[in-house]
C-alpha cells in the first residue's frame, strides 16, 4: 500500500519517465518518426500531469522539507531549486500550447513553440529528479 511518504519517489519516477520519452520523441521527430514521436510526447505529457497531480497531493497535505545539506551544497541546492521553480511554472502553458498546435496540424507555429518548449520541459524534468536526490537520497 502506497503511503504519503511514497509520493516523493513516486515524482522522480514521473519525471524521470517524463524525460525520457521527451528524449526519445526528440530523436523520433529528427528521424522523421512522427507517429513514434506523436506517441512519445504524450506519454511525457501523461506522466508529467500525474507528476503535477502527485506533487501538489503531496505538498497539500505534509508541507514542504527543508533541505538537509550546508555551506556549498545548499547554495547549489537552491541554485537548482530556483531555476527549477521558475521554469516549471512556464512547461504547462508551453507543453499545451505545443501539443495543440500539433493536433491541430499547425506544424510551423508547433516547431517554433517546441524550440522553446522541449529544453525548458526537459530541463524541468531532470531537475526535479535532482532536487528529489537532493533532499530525500543524499546523505549530507
Amino acid at each position: 500500500m502506497l503511503s504519503t511518504g511514497d509520493l516523493p519517489t513516486i515524482n522522480a519516477l514521473l519525471n524521470s519517465t517524463s524525460a525520457v520519452f521527451l528524449l526519445i520523441g526528440y530523436r523520433y521527430i529528427r528521424a522523421k518518426k512522427v507517429q513514434k514521436h506523436r506517441v512519445c510526447m504524450m506519454i511525457a505529457f501523461v506522466s508529467s500531469i500525474l507528476f503535477l497531480a502527485s506533487y501538489l497531493t503531496y505538498h497539500a497535505l505534509t508541507g514542504s522539507k527543508q533541505f538537509p545539506g550546508t555551506g556549498a551544497a545548499k547554495t547549489i541546492y537552491f541554485v537548482i531549486l530556483i531555476s527549477h521553480t521558475i521554469l516549471a511554472a512556464a512547461v504547462p502553458p508551453l507543453a499545451i500550447i505545443t501539443l495543440y498546435r500539433a493536433w491541430k496540424g499547425q506544424f510551423e507555429k508547433h516547431r517554433r513553440i517546441a524550440h522553446w518548449a522541449f529544453p525548458i520541459w526537459l530541463y524541468v524534468s531532470i531537475t526535479g529528479v535532482l532536487v528529489y536526490w537532493m533532499l530525500y537520497r543524499m546523505v549530507w
